[in-house]
């Protein structure tokens, strides 16, 4: 029962001492509301001085304060808030109202000396237990201990991520470079592409003057029956028909040309289509030659032979080049032996 009275005196000794702390003097002058002959701006200076004085006291410390302590703090903190209370509540109207006026102000004033004399040894004392240079050792240790411990464990996770991170900058890696070599296959497909458009550009061609090599064969029976080119002796008869024969000639030129030309685009957008392919599957047919260096070095030389060495254009036939190219990359696959010096 006696545990339930102090803490209720502690309770409420704490509240009255922080409503002084918390107490705003500037409300105290009232100039506005009572006119500047009833203001109690005499007071906020000795006011101020007052709450500064119990803001001193830290609440804290008041769970080590006696029951006598306690309601003497109580008793002087209300005292105190009571006179500002009275300013707040102070209407000029009232009878004898700058005789109270004056009266709380000098209340205000003297408040000050009884205050410090019931403060003075629980100032004291709570200056003291804020100032506990051991308490504050064995805090600070605490918390360096806290700071150490928390840095340990940061350290540890960004060790782990930072090992998370170069397993995922080298599996990246590790995919760029085998990205690297297939990305390239682009450059083939796109020439590959052009040379289907070119072909069949060049087919379309080839047909339509395959259709008028024919017309004109046609044309050129029936000729020497139109009456101004019809010949009258053996010299025009000869002249006409040396003339039919370079005509058709040029236009089967022409022709064989553009089939050429059809012939050598298909060629091309084949072998085009083949590098890429070569380039694409070339990763997966080292893997799946395994560890092996030589198998390996056998499956760049064959991608290496498909993609760089020169291939026929449609136009000439022969093997000359292809048969150069392959000898240089054998060449430059075999490990250079060292000089002798």
């Amino acid at each position: 029962m006696a545990d339930e009275v102090v803490n209720e005196l502690l309770e409420n000794a704490r509240q009255s001492l922080v409503r002084m702390q918390e107490f705003d003097v500037s409300k105290l002058p009232r100039e506005a509301e009572l006119g500047k002959s009833y203001s109690f701006s005499d007071a906020v200076t000795s006011a101020r001085r007052l709450v500064d004085l119990f803001r001193r006291l830290s609440p804290e410390a008041l769970d080590d304060f006696g029951k006598i302590q306690l309601d003497g703090l109580k008793q002087q903190a209300d005292a105190c808030f009571n006179l500002f209370d009275a300013v707040l509540q102070f209407d000029a109207k009232q009878a004898n109202a700058h005789e109270t006026k004056q009266k709380l102000i000098q209340q205000i004033e003297g408040a000050y000396q009884g205050a410090f004399n019931e403060l003075l040894p629980l100032v004291g004392y709570s200056l003291h237990k804020s100032a506990d240079f051991q308490r504050l050792d064995s805090e600070a240790r605490a918390t360096l201990q806290k700071i150490k411990d928390d840095a340990e464990e940061i350290t540890k996770n960004l060790e782990q991520q930072k090992s998370d991170a170069e397993s995922a900058l080298e599996a990246i890696r590790k995919v760029a470079a085998e990205q690297g070599v297939t990305q390239q296959a682009i450059y083939f497909k796109d020439e590959a592409d052009q040379n289907e458009i070119d072909a069949e550009t060049w087919r379309k061609r080839t047909i339509n003057i395959a259709w008028g090599l024919g017309g004109y064969a046609v044309l050129s029976i029936f000729i020497h029956k139109i009456p101004f080119l019809s010949p009258l002796n053996s010299y025009e008869t000869v002249q006409m028909a040396v003339s039919k024969i370079l005509i058709f000639s040029v236009i089967s030129f022409i022709l064989y040309l553009s089939s050429r030309n059809f012939l050598s685009h298909k060629h091309n957008a084949v072998v085009n289509r083949h590098r890429q392919n070569a380039l694409m599957t070339y990763k997966t047919l080292v893997e799946a030659a395994g560890e092996k260096q030589q198998s390996s070095d056998a499956v760049l030389m064959h991608a290496a032979a498909c993609i760089y060495a020169p291939q026929s254009t449609g136009y000439i036939s022969g093997n000359s080049d292809v048969q150069g190219a392959r000898s240089v990359i054998e060449l430059l696959s075999k490990p250079i032996s060292p000089s002798a010096e």
